[in-house]
C-alpha cells in the first residue's frame, strides 16, 4: 500500500481514498489487515533517534581539561612524596564530578515527551464495529472517532465533522483553535489544510470521524521529532572558556615549575632529583584546585537564584551562557503578552464604550465618557452584550484561590467576551433560561461566522450572529443606531470599515455582531443560507492580548544591557508591529518580514536583516530555526523562546532554548535549556542578570585565588634568589594548606555574591573576552598579590626579629623556624581576609553593600582563622605541616593586616567612581 501525502489525500474523493489506503470508511479495517500493517509500518510511537550511554555521561564529568589537570596534579603530589596532598586533590575532583553529574542528571529526551503527549487509547472502526485500542496499535487506514478533549492520535483525513475545532498551537504556535471540516481547502501555511488533522494536536470542540494517513515517525509530529533529535546542543561559552583557562594555567604552572627547577639547581645547588620534586610541588601549588568546585557551586547557586525568579535551568553551564546573551528571539503571545484576550472597546454606531481591567478576571467596568455605564440607558449595547453572552461556547473557570489565572474551556476570543459580559453584570444562567439555545450554525473558515438560534417565550426566535466584519457586512442590510433600526447605507459601511482599520492599526482585533428576529419564512428550519441573511448590524467588540505589565521595564533593561529583542510570532504583521512598538522593542521604522517574504530571502540577506530592527510575523517552524541560525552567524549569543513541538529544533539550535512552563508542550520543555514557570519575558531578563553576576563572581574568585599564589610563590623565590641564605619561608605543605584549606570557603562565598549595581547597564561581554583578563592579572599579581607577598614576608622576618634577627642568623630548623613559617602562612591568610572583602565589588564601596552582608564569606573567614589555629596548636598536626604555636604579639601583628588593605582598596574604588562620573558628565 502506497500512502498518499497529506495534500494529495486531502483532495481525493472518498472512493479514491479508500482505494489508496485499501480500507473502508464505513467498516474500517479488518483485524487481519490491521495486524499486517502493524508489522509493516510499526507501532504508532515516536522513536528515539539517540540513546546516550549513562556511564559515558557520568565519566564526562571527570574528564574535562581542568579535571585532567587535577588528576595529574594529584599524581605529581604523590610522586613528590606528599601522598596526603595527592589524595586531597583527587578527593576534590571526585566530589566536584559527582556534584556536576547530579545537577545535570535530568536528561533532555524530547522524544520521550512527544510519546507522552499521545493519547493512550482511541476509538476505531475495526471489522465494522467501534472499539477502543491502544494508540500505539493505530495503523494507516484505521477509521478513528474523536471528540472534544481528545488528542489526535495520528495524521488523518476528516470524513465527517460537527463543529470541529482543533488546537494546533503545538505545531503552529497559534493559540486560536482552527476550524476543521470534511471538504478540502488549503489556506496559508503548512498545516492549514481544512480536512487534515495532525498527531499531537487537541480537539477543543466538536466531534469527527477521520481515516488515518500516517502514524509514528511518518506524521508531521514525528518528522519534527526527527529534526529535534538531529540537532546537537551548542557547547556553552563557559565550557570553552574554562578549557582555555585550563590550558593557560597549565602553561603558567609548567613554566613556573621549570623556572623553579632551574633556580633550585643553579642558585641553591639542589641535586636534580630534589630540585625536580621541589618544582613539582610548585606546579601543584599553582593549579587552582578550588576552581572547579567554585565554578560548579557558583553555577548551582545561580540555578537556585533563577528558580526563585521563575526560571528553571537544566544545565549548570546555561547559567553563564544566559549572562552572555546578546539577542533574544521571543514569541509574542503569552511571553510578551498575557495570553488573555481582553475586550478594550465596544463600538456601536451611536457611541463608543471603553472597558477597564485586563485578563480573564472580572476586574473592571464598562465606561461611557469615562463614567460607569448604566446598561438600561443603552439598549444597543445591551443587545451586543446579549449576543456575546449567548452566542458563546466557552467557559471561564476561576481557580478556588482567586489568584491564579482562570482556566479556559474553549477559545480565547470567546473567553474575552465572557468576561466583558460579566463586567456588565449579565447573568448567563438567567439568560439561558429566558432564551435557551435551539440550535447552532458553527463557525467555519469559509464564512468566518458563528450563529445561534435563541428561543423566546411569546416572541419570535432570535438569530444571533458574530464573525469577522469583512464577512458580516455582506449579510447585513440594516443597522441598530441607538434605539432605532434603519437601513445600512454605503456611508455606514465605510464608517464601519474605517473604525475597524483604525483599531487594527493599534494592534487590536475586532469582532462584529448582528441579529434579527426569525420570520415565518424561516419556518423553524435554520440553515446558513437563510438564517444569515437580512441581519441587523449591532457593533464591534474590540479586543487585544494585553502586554504584561512588567514587560515595559524588562524591555528597557534589555536596551540598557545592549540586548536585542526580535519578535518572532505567528500573528499578523500589523498586530505584531503594533505590540512591538507599544512595548518598546522596536521603533515605528522597524521592518516587518512575513513568513512568505522570509522564504524568498537568501541566508546572506536574512543575516543582514537581523542586524537591524526587525519583526518576523506569520512564521513557520523552519523559519524560527533559520532566524536563530542567522543571528548566530553574526556572532550573537542567542536565547530563543518557544512552547510548541514546532519550536523544538530552534530551541535546541539556540545557545539558550527557553520553554514555557505553563503553556508549553513537553517536547519544548525537554528540548530547552531553561523553563519559565510563569511564561514571563521579564523572568528571562532577571535570569540574564543572574547569569552576568555568576560570570563576574567567577572572575572575582580568580582574582582572589591568584593573589594568594603570589604570596605563596614569593617566599620560595626569595629562597632561591638568595641561594638558600634565606631559609624556605613557606613549605610546600603550607602552600597547599592555603589552596585546599583556608582559601576554599571564602572563595565559595564569592560565588554567592549578589549583583552589583549597574550590571545590566553594560553590554554583553565580547566573544573575544576571556575570564583571565589583563585587569585580573594586574590586580592579582601586581597589586593585591604584591602587597600580600610583602606582608607575608614581613610576618616571617617579624618572628625572626623577636628572636634576635639580624644579629642572629635566620632560623633554618627548630621551633623558631616552624614559628616563622607558620607566621608566613598566617600573614597570607589574614591578607586574604582583606582580599576576599575587596574582591566582593569592582567599584562599589564595600561599606555600601555591607561588610557582613555575605554570610558565607564571613563564615569562611571564621573557618580559616579556626583552621589556622588548629594547624598551629594541634601537636599531631604540627609535625605534618611544619607549624608551631604563635604568641600574642604575633596575633596582634596579624590583626592589623586586613583594615589598612581594605581602606587602601576603598580609596582606589572611590577614585575610579569619581573618574567614571566625570566622564559621564
Amino acid at each position: 500500500m502506497s500512502q498518499p501525502t497529506n495534500d494529495v489525500a486531502a483532495q481525493l474523493e472518498i472512493p479514491q481514498l479508500e482505494q489508496q489506503l485499501q480500507t473502508s470508511v464505513t467498516t474500517g479495517l479488518d483485524t487481519q489487515t490491521a495486524q499486517k500493517r502493524f508489522q509493516t509500518d510499526g507501532a504508532n510511537v515516536i522513536e528515539s533517534g539517540q540513546h546516550t550511554n549513562r556511564l559515558l555521561d557520568f565519566l564526562q564529568n571527570f574528564t574535562s581539561l581542568m579535571a585532567c589537570l587535577l588528576w595529574v596534579s594529584g599524581l605529581i603530589a604523590m610522586v613528590s612524596g606528599t601522598v596526603e596532598l595527592g589524595i586531597a586533590i583527587w578527593a576534590v575532583n571526585i566530589i566536584n564530578g559527582l556534584f556536576s553529574y547530579w545537577e545535570a542528571h535530568a536528561a533532555k529526551k524530547a522524544t520521550d515527551a512527544l510519546s507522552k503527549m499521545l493519547p493512550t487509547t482511541v476509538n476505531v472502526l475495526r471489522d465494522g464495529h467501534q472499539q477502543a485500542i491502544l494508540v500505539q496499535n493505530v495503523v494507516p487506514g484505521d477509521v478513528v472517532e474523536i471528540q472534544a478533549g481528545d488528542a489526535v492520535p495520528a495524521d488523518a483525513r476528516v470524513l465527517s465533522a460537527a463543529n470541529l475545532q482543533i488546537d494546533e498551537s503545538s505545531l503552529t504556535g497559534e493559540s486560536v483553535p482552527v476550524a476543521k471540516k470534511s471538504t478540502y481547502q488549503h489556506g496559508d501555511g503548512k498545516f492549514s489544510i481544512t480536512n487534515i488533522i495532525y498527531a499531537g494536536t487537541v480537539v477543543t470542540t466538536g466531534t469527527a470521524q477521520a481515516v488515518v494517513l500516517a502514524t509514528g515517525m511518518q506524521t508531521e509530529f514525528g518528522k519534527i521529532a526527527h529534526l529535534t533529535e538531529s540537532q546537537s546542543s551548542m557547547v556553552s561559552p563557559l565550557t570553552n572558556e574554562l578549557n582555555r583557562l585550563t590550558r593557560q594555567l597549565s602553561v603558567i604552572a609548567l613554566l613556573i615549575g621549570l623556572g623553579f627547577f632551574i633556580l633550585a639547581i643553579f642558585f641553591v645547588h639542589y641535586p636534580v632529583a630534589k630540585a625536580f620534586i621541589f618544582a613539582l610541588g610548585m606546579i601543584v601549588a599553582f593549579i587552582p584546585e578550588g576552581l572547579l568546585p567554585t565554578v560548579t557551586l557558583s553555577l548551582a547557586r545561580g540555578t537556585q537564584e533563577m528558580a526563585k525568579k521563575h526560571a528553571l535551568l537544566k544545565s549548570l553551564n546555561s547559567v553563564e551562557t544566559l549572562g552572555e546573551t546578546s539577542v533574544i528571539c521571543s514569541d509574542k503571545t503569552g511571553t510578551l503578552t498575557q495570553n488573555q484576550m481582553t475586550v478594550t472597546h465596544l463600538w456601536l454606531p451611536a457611541e463608543e464604550f471603553t472597558v477597564t481591567g485586563t485578563g480573564y478576571f472580572n476586574n473592571g467596568q464598562i465606561q461611557f465618557q469615562k463614567e460607569p455605564m448604566k446598561l438600561a440607558q443603552h439598549p444597543d449595547l445591551n443587545r451586543l452584550l446579549d449576543i456575546a453572552l449567548l452566542n458563546n461556547d466557552t467557559q471561564v473557570v476561576s481557580e478556588a484561590d482567586g489568584k491564579q489565572a482562570p482556566k479556559i474551556l474553549g477559545t480565547p476570543t470567546e473567553a474575552g467576551l465572557c468576561i466583558v459580559t460579566a463586567k456588565a453584570g449579565l447573568n448567563l444562567p438567567e439568560r439561558q433560561q429566558a432564551a435557551p439555545r435551539l440550535t447552532e450554525l458553527p463557525f467555519d473558515s469559509d464564512r468566518k461566522r458563528m450563529t445561534t438560534i435563541q428561543k423566546q417565550t411569546n416572541a419570535p426566535d432570535l438569530i444571533y450572529v458574530k464573525g469577522a466584519l469583512s464577512t458580516m457586512l455582506s449579510v447585513c442590510d440594516r443597522i441598530l443606531d441607538g434605539n432605532q433600526v434603519r437601513p445600512l447605507t454605503a456611508a455606514d459601511q465605510q464608517r464601519l470599515q474605517q473604525a475597524n482599520q483604525d483599531y487594527a492599526a493599534q494592534g487590536l482585533r475586532s469582532l462584529a455582531f448582528a441579529y434579527r428576529e426569525a420570520t415565518d419564512s424561516d419556518q423553524g428550519k435554520y440553515a446558513i443560507s437563510t438564517a444569515e441573511q437580512h441581519l441587523i448590524f449591532v457593533g464591534l467588540a474590540v479586543m487585544q492580548d494585553p502586554p504584561r505589565p512588567e514587560i515595559y521595564q524588562a524591555v528597557q533593561k534589555c536596551q540598557n544591557a545592549h540586548i536585542k529583542i526580535i519578535m518572532v510570532t505567528g500573528d499578523s504583521a500589523l498586530t505584531a508591529k503594533s505590540i512591538a512598538v507599544k512595548i518598546g522593542i522596536v521603533s515605528d521604522q522597524a521592518r516587518v518580514i512575513t513568513g512568505e517574504e522570509l522564504a524568498q530571502l537568501s541566508d546572506a540577506q536574512l543575516q543582514a536583516a537581523v542586524k537591524n530592527e526587525v519583526i518576523f510575523a506569520r512564521v513557520a517552524p523552519a523559519d524560527k530555526y533559520r532566524i536563530v541560525s542567522m543571528c548566530q552567524a553574526n556572532g550573537e549569543i542567542v536565547a530563543s523562546t518557544g512552547d510548541g513541538v514546532n519550536d523544538a529544533p530552534a530551541l535546541k539550535r539556540a545557545n539558550i532554548g527557553i520553554a514555557m512552563g505553563l503553556n508549553g508542550t513537553d517536547v519544548a520543555k525537554q528540548a530547552a535549556d531553561m523553563i519559565l514557570t510563569d511564561d514571563n519575558f521579564a523572568s528571562i531578563v532577571a535570569a540574564i542578570e543572574v547569569g552576568r553576576t555568576v560570570y563576574k563572581n567567577i572572575q572575582k574568585f580568580l582574582t582572589y585565588i591568584f593573589t594568594s599564589n603570589v604570596g605563596e610563590a614569593f617566599p620560595s623565590l626569595l629562597f632561591l634568589a638568595s641561594g638558600g641564605l634565606i631559609p624556605l619561608p613557606l613549605t610546600v605543605m603550607q602552600i597547599l594548606t592555603v589552596d585546599l584549606g583556608t582559601d576554599m570557603l571564602p572563595a565559595l562565598g564569592l560565588g554567592a555574591e549578589p549583583s552589583e549595581p549597574g550590571v545590566m547597564n553594560q553590554p554583553p561581554r565580547a566573544r573575544t573576552a576571556h575570564l583571565l583578563t589583563p585587569g585580573i592579572i594586574w590586580k592579582s599579581f601586581g597589586y593585591y598579590g604584591l602587597l600580600g607577598a610583602l606582608i607575608s614576608m614581613g610576618g616571617y622576618f617579624f618572628v625572626n626579629w623577636q628572636f634576635g634577627f639580624p644579629q642572629v642568623p635566620l632560623a633554618s630548623t627548630g621551633k623558631v623556624y616552624a614559628m616563622a613559617t607558620t607566621m608566613t602562612l598566617a600573614a597570607i591568610v589574614f591578607s586574604q581576609i582583606a582580599n576576599v572583602l575587596n574582591c566582593r565589588t569592582e567599584t562599589t564601596s564595600l561599606f555600601r553593600v555591607g561588610v557582613f552582608s555575605n554570610h558565607r564569606i564571613i563564615s569562611g573567614i571564621i573557618f580559616e582563622i579556626l583552621l589556622l589555629a588548629f594547624l598551629a596548636y594541634t601537636p599531631g598536626v604540627q609535625s605534618l605541616f611544619g607549624t608551631a604555636p604563635l604568641n600574642g604579639l604575633d596575633w596582634l601583628f596579624l590583626a592589623c593586616i586586613p583594615v589598612p588593605l581594605v581602606l587602601l582598596e576603598e580609596a582606589r574604588k572611590w577614585f575610579v567612581r569619581r573618574r567614571v562620573a566625570r566622564i559621564k558628565n
